[in-house]
Protein backbone atom coordinates (compact mmCIF):
# COMPACT_ATOMS: atom_id res chain seq x y z
CA UNK A 1 0.00 0.00 0.00
CA UNK A 2 1.20 3.56 0.48
CA UNK A 3 2.69 5.25 3.51
CA UNK A 4 -0.47 7.34 3.86
CA UNK A 5 -2.53 4.26 4.79
CA UNK A 6 -1.30 1.16 6.61
CA UNK A 7 -3.27 -2.08 6.60
CA UNK A 8 -3.24 -4.79 9.26
CA UNK A 9 -5.09 -8.10 8.99
CA UNK A 10 -6.45 -9.71 12.14
CA UNK A 11 -7.52 -13.35 12.01
CA UNK A 12 -10.38 -14.15 14.34
CA UNK A 13 -12.40 -17.31 14.78
CA UNK A 14 -15.17 -15.64 12.78
CA UNK A 15 -12.90 -14.53 9.94
CA UNK A 16 -10.37 -11.87 8.97
CA UNK A 17 -10.88 -8.20 9.71
CA UNK A 18 -8.71 -5.48 8.19
CA UNK A 19 -7.59 -2.44 10.19
CA UNK A 20 -6.86 0.54 7.95
CA UNK A 21 -4.93 3.30 9.70
CA UNK A 22 -4.55 6.76 8.20
CA UNK A 23 -0.84 7.32 8.67
CA UNK A 24 -0.39 11.09 8.46
CA UNK A 25 -0.23 11.93 12.16
CA UNK A 26 2.01 15.04 11.75
CA UNK A 27 -0.70 16.48 9.46
CA UNK A 28 -3.55 15.46 11.80
CA UNK A 29 -4.27 12.61 9.34
CA UNK A 30 -5.60 15.15 6.85
CA UNK A 31 -6.87 14.09 3.44
CA UNK A 32 -4.55 14.62 0.51
CA UNK A 33 -4.74 13.14 -2.97
CA UNK A 34 -2.47 10.19 -2.19
CA UNK A 35 -4.57 9.24 0.83
CA UNK A 36 -7.86 9.47 -1.05
CA UNK A 37 -6.46 7.21 -3.78
CA UNK A 38 -5.08 4.79 -1.17
CA UNK A 39 -8.52 4.44 0.44
CA UNK A 40 -10.10 3.64 -2.91
CA UNK A 41 -7.39 1.10 -3.70
CA UNK A 42 -7.75 -0.55 -0.30
CA UNK A 43 -11.51 -0.85 -0.78
CA UNK A 44 -11.08 -2.46 -4.20
CA UNK A 45 -8.63 -4.99 -2.78
CA UNK A 46 -10.87 -5.78 0.17
CA UNK A 47 -13.82 -6.37 -2.16
CA UNK A 48 -11.83 -8.91 -4.15
CA UNK A 49 -10.40 -10.69 -1.10
CA UNK A 50 -12.94 -13.26 0.10
CA UNK A 51 -11.01 -13.76 3.34
CA UNK A 52 -11.77 -10.20 4.46
CA UNK A 53 -15.04 -10.08 6.37
CA UNK A 54 -15.03 -6.46 7.65
CA UNK A 55 -12.97 -3.26 7.77
CA UNK A 56 -12.13 -0.84 10.57
CA UNK A 57 -10.86 2.57 9.43
CA UNK A 58 -9.03 4.68 12.02
CA UNK A 59 -6.28 7.28 12.34
CA UNK A 60 -2.77 7.24 13.77
CA UNK A 61 -2.41 8.65 17.28
CA UNK A 62 -5.11 9.99 19.57
CA UNK A 63 -5.47 13.57 18.36
CA UNK A 64 -7.28 13.15 15.06
CA UNK A 65 -9.13 10.53 13.06
CA UNK A 66 -8.92 12.94 10.15
CA UNK A 67 -8.90 16.72 10.52
CA UNK A 68 -10.33 17.24 7.02
CA UNK A 69 -8.69 18.29 3.79
CA UNK A 70 -4.97 19.00 3.84
CA UNK A 71 -5.13 22.79 3.67
CA UNK A 72 -1.42 23.09 2.86
CA UNK A 73 -2.01 21.03 -0.28
CA UNK A 74 -5.31 22.77 -0.98
CA UNK A 75 -3.72 26.25 -0.74
CA UNK A 76 -1.56 25.52 -3.76
CA UNK A 77 -4.42 24.25 -5.93
CA UNK A 78 -6.14 26.14 -8.68
CA UNK A 79 -9.93 26.14 -8.88
CA UNK A 80 -9.73 23.52 -11.62
CA UNK A 81 -7.48 21.31 -9.47
CA UNK A 82 -9.90 21.59 -6.55
CA UNK A 83 -12.73 20.48 -8.84
CA UNK A 84 -10.60 17.49 -9.87
CA UNK A 85 -9.97 16.70 -6.20
CA UNK A 86 -13.70 16.73 -5.46
CA UNK A 87 -14.21 14.33 -8.37
CA UNK A 88 -11.52 12.10 -6.82
CA UNK A 89 -13.52 12.01 -3.58
CA UNK A 90 -16.53 10.77 -5.54
CA UNK A 91 -14.73 8.04 -7.46
CA UNK A 92 -12.50 6.69 -4.67
CA UNK A 93 -14.89 6.99 -1.73
CA UNK A 94 -17.54 5.24 -3.79
CA UNK A 95 -15.51 2.02 -3.59
CA UNK A 96 -15.62 2.29 0.20
CA UNK A 97 -19.29 3.25 0.16
CA UNK A 98 -20.25 0.23 -1.96
CA UNK A 99 -17.98 -2.32 -0.28
CA UNK A 100 -20.00 -5.49 0.37
CA UNK A 101 -18.29 -6.03 3.73
CA UNK A 102 -19.22 -3.97 6.84
CA UNK A 103 -17.06 -0.88 7.33
CA UNK A 104 -16.65 0.90 10.66
CA UNK A 105 -14.97 4.24 11.20
CA UNK A 106 -13.19 4.18 14.58
CA UNK A 107 -12.77 7.83 15.52
CA UNK A 108 -9.64 8.13 17.62
CA UNK A 109 -9.89 11.90 17.86
CA UNK A 110 -11.07 14.90 15.86
CA UNK A 111 -13.11 14.31 12.70
CA UNK A 112 -13.89 17.64 11.12
CA UNK A 113 -14.91 18.60 7.60
CA UNK A 114 -13.75 15.96 5.16
CA UNK A 115 -12.75 13.76 8.09
CA UNK A 116 -16.34 13.43 9.24
CA UNK A 117 -17.43 13.05 5.61
CA UNK A 118 -15.07 10.08 5.34
CA UNK A 119 -16.50 8.58 8.52
CA UNK A 120 -20.01 9.02 7.15
CA UNK A 121 -19.07 6.96 4.09
CA UNK A 122 -18.59 3.95 6.39
CA UNK A 123 -21.56 1.80 7.41
CA UNK A 124 -21.07 2.37 11.15
CA UNK A 125 -19.14 4.73 13.42
CA UNK A 126 -17.46 4.11 16.78
CA UNK A 127 -15.56 6.75 18.75
CA UNK A 128 -13.21 7.13 21.66
CA UNK A 129 -14.71 9.14 24.54
CA UNK A 130 -12.67 12.26 23.72
CA UNK A 131 -13.52 12.37 20.00
CA UNK A 132 -15.10 15.48 18.54
CA UNK A 133 -16.63 15.91 15.11
CA UNK A 134 -18.50 18.24 12.79
CA UNK A 135 -18.97 19.48 9.25
CA UNK A 136 -17.20 22.80 9.73
CA UNK A 137 -16.62 23.79 6.11
CA UNK A 138 -18.77 26.92 6.25
CA UNK A 139 -16.12 28.43 8.54
CA UNK A 140 -13.78 28.28 5.52
CA UNK A 141 -16.27 29.82 3.10
CA UNK A 142 -17.20 26.53 1.43
CA UNK A 143 -19.60 23.64 1.98
CA UNK A 144 -18.89 19.89 2.29
CA UNK A 145 -17.86 18.46 -1.06
CA UNK A 146 -17.41 14.75 -0.32
CA UNK A 147 -21.05 13.84 0.31
CA UNK A 148 -21.41 15.26 3.80
CA UNK A 149 -24.59 17.25 3.20
CA UNK A 150 -26.32 14.18 1.77
CA UNK A 151 -25.15 11.54 4.23
CA UNK A 152 -25.59 13.67 7.36
CA UNK A 153 -29.16 14.57 6.37
CA UNK A 154 -29.95 10.86 5.98
CA UNK A 155 -28.73 10.20 9.51
CA UNK A 156 -30.33 13.09 11.33
CA UNK A 157 -33.12 15.33 10.03
CA UNK A 158 -33.23 18.11 7.47
CA UNK A 159 -33.56 20.79 10.16
CA UNK A 160 -30.81 19.30 12.36
CA UNK A 161 -28.46 18.90 9.40
CA UNK A 162 -28.97 22.53 8.47
CA UNK A 163 -28.34 23.57 12.07
CA UNK A 164 -25.12 21.59 12.32
CA UNK A 165 -23.86 22.95 9.00
CA UNK A 166 -24.85 26.58 9.47
CA UNK A 167 -23.41 26.80 12.98
CA UNK A 168 -20.33 24.73 12.07
CA UNK A 169 -21.17 22.74 15.18
CA UNK A 170 -18.48 20.70 16.91
CA UNK A 171 -20.06 17.73 18.67
CA UNK A 172 -18.59 15.63 21.42
CA UNK A 173 -19.00 11.85 21.32
CA UNK A 174 -22.08 11.78 23.54
CA UNK A 175 -23.85 14.43 21.47
CA UNK A 176 -23.04 12.57 18.25
CA UNK A 177 -24.29 9.30 19.75
CA UNK A 178 -27.58 10.93 20.79
CA UNK A 179 -28.08 12.23 17.23
CA UNK A 180 -27.39 8.82 15.67
CA UNK A 181 -24.15 9.91 14.01
CA UNK A 182 -22.26 7.45 16.21
CA UNK A 183 -23.29 3.87 16.92
CA UNK A 184 -21.05 3.23 19.90
CA UNK A 185 -18.53 4.90 22.25
CA UNK A 186 -15.67 2.81 23.57
CA UNK A 187 -14.55 2.69 27.19
CA UNK A 188 -11.12 4.18 26.54
CA UNK A 189 -9.12 5.86 23.81
CA UNK A 190 -6.11 3.54 23.94
CA UNK A 191 -8.28 0.46 23.41
CA UNK A 192 -10.41 1.96 20.63
CA UNK A 193 -9.45 -0.45 17.86
CA UNK A 194 -9.48 -3.55 20.05
CA UNK A 195 -12.88 -2.63 21.48
CA UNK A 196 -14.20 -1.90 17.99
CA UNK A 197 -13.05 -5.30 16.74
CA UNK A 198 -14.75 -7.02 19.68
CA UNK A 199 -17.91 -4.97 19.10
CA UNK A 200 -17.97 -6.16 15.48
CA UNK A 201 -17.47 -9.88 16.16
CA UNK A 202 -21.21 -10.70 16.14
CA UNK A 203 -21.37 -9.23 12.62
CA UNK A 204 -18.46 -11.36 11.48
CA UNK A 205 -20.29 -14.48 12.65
CA UNK A 206 -23.07 -13.87 10.10
CA UNK A 207 -23.15 -15.32 6.56
CA UNK A 208 -21.09 -13.03 4.30
CA UNK A 209 -23.58 -13.19 1.42
CA UNK A 210 -26.43 -12.21 3.73
CA UNK A 211 -24.39 -9.38 5.26
CA UNK A 212 -23.60 -7.94 1.86
CA UNK A 213 -27.22 -8.28 0.75
CA UNK A 214 -28.46 -6.53 3.90
CA UNK A 215 -26.09 -3.61 3.38
CA UNK A 216 -27.17 -3.26 -0.24
CA UNK A 217 -30.86 -3.48 0.68
CA UNK A 218 -30.58 -0.70 3.25
CA UNK A 219 -28.72 1.47 0.74
CA UNK A 220 -31.56 0.86 -1.70
CA UNK A 221 -34.06 2.05 0.90
CA UNK A 222 -32.23 5.39 1.01
CA UNK A 223 -32.03 5.78 -2.76
CA UNK A 224 -35.25 4.32 -4.19
CA UNK A 225 -38.98 4.83 -3.98
CA UNK A 226 -40.73 2.26 -1.77
CA UNK A 227 -41.94 -0.03 -4.56
CA UNK A 228 -38.53 -0.04 -6.21
CA UNK A 229 -36.91 -0.66 -2.85
CA UNK A 230 -39.18 -3.63 -2.17
CA UNK A 231 -38.28 -5.07 -5.56
CA UNK A 232 -34.59 -4.62 -4.73
CA UNK A 233 -35.10 -6.39 -1.39
CA UNK A 234 -36.73 -9.36 -3.14
CA UNK A 235 -33.87 -9.54 -5.64
CA UNK A 236 -31.34 -9.48 -2.82
CA UNK A 237 -33.27 -12.10 -0.83
CA UNK A 238 -32.94 -14.38 -3.86
CA UNK A 239 -29.18 -14.05 -3.59
CA UNK A 240 -29.29 -15.48 -0.06
CA UNK A 241 -31.95 -18.07 -0.92
CA UNK A 242 -29.72 -19.89 -3.41
CA UNK A 243 -26.59 -19.70 -1.23
CA UNK A 244 -24.91 -22.68 0.38
CA UNK A 245 -24.66 -20.63 3.58
CA UNK A 246 -28.46 -20.62 3.95
CA UNK A 247 -28.48 -24.43 3.83
CA UNK A 248 -25.60 -24.53 6.30
CA UNK A 249 -27.54 -22.30 8.72
CA UNK A 250 -30.51 -24.68 8.67
CA UNK A 251 -28.30 -27.73 9.10
CA UNK A 252 -26.46 -26.12 12.00
CA UNK A 253 -29.76 -25.26 13.68
CA UNK A 254 -31.02 -28.83 13.42
CA UNK A 255 -27.68 -30.22 14.60
CA UNK A 256 -27.50 -27.70 17.45
CA UNK A 257 -24.06 -26.39 16.51
CA UNK A 258 -22.65 -23.03 15.35
CA UNK A 259 -22.87 -22.58 11.56
CA UNK A 260 -19.71 -22.60 9.48
CA UNK A 261 -20.29 -19.97 6.82
CA UNK A 262 -18.03 -19.90 3.76
CA UNK A 263 -19.54 -17.07 1.73
CA UNK A 264 -20.95 -19.26 -1.00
Amino acid sequence: MTSTLTIESRSLDEGTIEIWTIDREPSMNALNRDLVRAIGEAARRAEENKEVRAVVLTGRGQKAFCAGADLKERRGMSEAEIRDFLALYRTEFRFLDKLSKPTVAALNGAAFGGGLELALVCDLRVAAPHARMGLTELSLGIIPGAGGTQRLTRLVSEAKAKELLLFSSRLDANEALALGILNHITEAADTLVDETVQWMRPILSKAPIAVGAALEAVDAAMDLALEDGLAAELRLYERTLVSRDRVEALEAFLEKRPPRFEGR
